[in-house]
């Protein structure tokens, strides 16, 4: 994709996140996408099919930066700028969502939240069979996988909500050990 082509996919993913920060997913229009974005219709679908193709490349480009960030090791961009990024993947994906990149938290707690909730859930589901439940299960070897991952990406979503709905009071580092305290048990 060339700049120019990349800097119209931007313009659109932020007027889509302006609009979804004050209505809900539902009654927004590919027009109004299109008139905040400043870019005509036909460069909108040359870009996206549908509005659900934006949601879904806005959701896949959001969680998989996050989530690919939360797993290198060798990352260093904000605030891991001075120091090493945490041992935890989830502590390091707790400080990519406190840093807020691309305004995450607000798209996580939006009247659509429930949209990005999933999407959230969908990206946490990988992440969490590669990184724990493959390889260090030892515990509740008698219960289907898919429910583990499954349980284990909802209670950290949750805790996520519980997070920003208590204005985010806690530190990664607590959170991380409270959410591995409840998890590694189960494992």
């Amino acid at each position: 994709m060339d700049r120019r082509q990349q800097k119209t996919r931007a313009a659109i993913f932020a007027a889509f996140s302006a609009l979804l920060a004050v209505k809900s997913y539902s009654k927004i229009t590919v027009q109004e996408i299109i008139d905040t974005a400043n870019v005509g219709r036909t460069t909108f679908y040359a870009h996206f099919e549908t509005k659900d193709n934006l949601l879904k490349a806005l959701c896949e480009e959001l969680f998989g930066h996050i989530i690919s960030s939360a797993l290198d090791c060798t990352h260093t961009h904000g605030l891991y700028s001075d120091r090493n990024a945490p041992e935890s993947v989830f502590c390091h994906l707790l400080q990519h969502l406190q840093e807020n990149e691309n305004n995450i938290l607000e798209l996580l707690s939006c009247e659509s939240s429930e949209v990005f909730l999933r999407y959230f859930k969908n990206s946490l589901n990988e992440l969490i069979r590669n990184q724990f439940v493959s390889q260090n299960r030892k515990n509740n070897t008698d219960i289907p996988q898919d429910f583990l991952v499954n349980h284990i990406s909802g209670s950290f979503v949750e805790m996520v909500l519980w997070w920003i709905k208590g204005r985010m009071k806690q530190t990664p580092e607590e959170l991380d050990r409270y959410f591995r305290a409840v998890i590694e048990p189960v494992l």
